[in-house]
């Protein structure tokens, strides 16, 4: 199962050279996520309408290894937008993929854009 987590690489806006078009903002749920899939990645992608951001990272939860943080319950943590996995609580900062519990596994996290009503993700690969 640990091959999974190879997969999943953070990607910083600077460094996407693929803008995969994943939905119109519309098809995804205000203040919770949903999962798309890109290649063998399935990716959470998570709009906040308070803030008018969105956030998107992959769908595994590195400690279950289940693919499941699409499921999770979003809020924030001292500001930090996060997720908490959906099987043990485990919570995940959706800028950079930290754990906010303080354990060593983190997440990947991915660039998103919004353009002319479109969601897109940006992937290195």
């Amino acid at each position: 199962m640990e091959e999974l987590l190879k997969n999943y690489q953070t990607v910083a806006d600077q460094n996407a050279i693929n803008w995969i078009k994943v939905g119109q903002t519309g098809d995804f749920p205000e203040n919770a996520g949903a999962c798309v899939k890109y290649n063998a990645k399935q990716i959470a992608v998570y709009y906040f309408t308070r803030t008018n951001s969105w956030y998107a990272c992959q769908n595994l939860c590195p400690h279950k290894m289940e693919m499941v943080l699409s499921r999770g319950m979003t809020g924030d943590s001292q500001g930090i937008p996060k997720v908490a996995c959906p099987l043990h609580k485990k919570t995940f900062s959706l800028e950079d993929g930290s754990n906010l519990n303080g354990e060593e596994y983190s997440i990947a996290t991915y660039p998103v854009r919004i353009q002319e009503g479109n969601v897109y993700i940006g992937f290195a690969d």
